[in-house]
Order: C-alpha cells, then sequence, then structure tokens
C-alpha cells in the first residue's frame, strides 16, 4: 500500500492554504516564492509543497495536476482530499477505514514503525495526517462509490419490459400452399360423364 512521510512542523495555517488552492487560479507551478505571495512566509510552511506533492495534487516538479484542479470545485473538494487521502495513506486505513481522535496512538505508533522514525517526527506526521483529515470527507467519497457501484450493477442487469429481451420477437410466417388443379374433360356430349367428373372434384376437393 502506501504511507506517506511528508509533514509540517505547524499545522494551524493548513485550512488556509488548501483554501488558497480552492479559491485562487491554478497556477504554472507551485514554488516557495508562490508561497510567499499568498502570505506564507514562514520556513515551516515551505513543507506544504512536499505534502501536496505526497497527495498528488503537484507533479515531482511543482505542477498543478487535475487532482489540484478537481479541488478547486467547492462542490467536490473534500471528496476529493478524502481521494487523496486514501491514495497516500492507504496503510492508515487499512487499520480503521473512518480514523477518530482515539486511533491518534495507533497510527502514530504505524508511521515510527512504518518509517523507523523517532516518536517526535511520527508525531507530526499524524498531525499532519489528521489536519489533512478534517479538511475531508471520507463518507461522500464511499457514497460516490457506492453511486458508481449501484450504477454499474443496473447496467448489467437485464433490461426490463421495456427493454430489448423484452420485447415481443417477431412471429414468423408459415407460407400457406396453393394448388392448381386442371381438368382436361373429355370431348362427349354425355352429360353423365360431366356429373360424374364434377361430383368426384367436390366429394375429395371442395368437402371437408
Amino acid at each position: 500500500m502506501s504511507l506517506s512521510n511528508a509533514y509540517m512542523v505547524g499545522t494551524g495555517r493548513m485550512p488556509d492554504l488548501f483554501a488558497k488552492i480552492r479559491d485562487g487560479q491554478a497556477p504554472q507551478q507551485v514554488t516557495q516564492q508562490l508561497l510567499k505571495d499568498w502570505g506564507f512566509s514562514s520556513s515551516n510552511d515551505r513543507a506544504f509543497i512536499p505534502v501536496l506533492k505526497s497527495l498528488g495534487f503537484l507533479s515531482p516538479d511543482g505542477k498543478p495536476t487535475s487532482l489540484y484542479h478537481e479541488y478547486r470545485d467547492h462542490s467536490r473538494s473534500k471528496a476529493v482530499m478524502a481521494q487523496a487521502l486514501r491514495q497516500a495513506y492507504g496503510d492508515i486505513f487499512l487499520i480503521k477505514e473512518y480514523p477518530a481522535d482515539a486511533d491518534k496512538n495507533v497510527i502514530e505508533g504505524k508511521f515510527k514503525s512504518f518509517h523507523n522514525t523517532s516518536d517526535n517526527v511520527a508525531s507530526l506526521m499524524t498531525k499532519t495526517f489528521y489536519a489533512l483529515l478534517s479538511l475531508s470527507d471520507l463518507k461522500a467519497l464511499s457514497q460516490g462509490s457506492a453511486g458508481k457501484k449501484k450504477v454499474a450493477e443496473e447496467d448489467a442487469r437485464p433490461e426490463g419490459p421495456s427493454g430489448k429481451e423484452h420485447q415481443e420477437k417477431p412471429q414468423i410466417q408459415i407460407p400457406s400452399l396453393h394448388y392448381n388443379i386442371q381438368i382436361h374433360l373429355p370431348a362427349t356430349k354425355d352429360v353423365e360423364v360431366y356429373s360424374a367428373i364434377f361430383k368426384s372434384l367436390k366429394e375429395h376437393f371442395l368437402e371437408e
């Protein structure tokens, strides 16, 4: 899975940093100078760029990704953050699907063992994770995934009465046979001969 090792020493301004992303126009590249232009000139704010890269918001050279642009949609920003967290912190969600404050000790222990780091650094990684978690909506992401799954299941079902499978099959027309009987009457003046012929026709062809 995955477990980001990016962290910030001070996470108090993280909501303001992500608000800049959500509310402003996407730049060509996120740099330290851009952070200063946004008003984040502290040395602690520099760690924001590695955090964005670990989340998949920035490419390795600092250029905004599709995830960065999706986050700028206010109606989806929390769901997008949840998606990014599940990708960057996959091992955490194996421990708890919806991490809560009560899980901090377990999560901190996971950071410490996974990255073989000190208690202090593991604590900072944990604080960074929870700061990002507060900007997400994990259940919104789950509902969105469930909705996609439901649509896929409905698409896989046989079509209803109005569907193609339930349409009436075209009836096969069986061709009927018609007989054309030609009778060659003998040249005779005996009426009884004709009567016998027509009587025989009536008995064998005209009567059921």
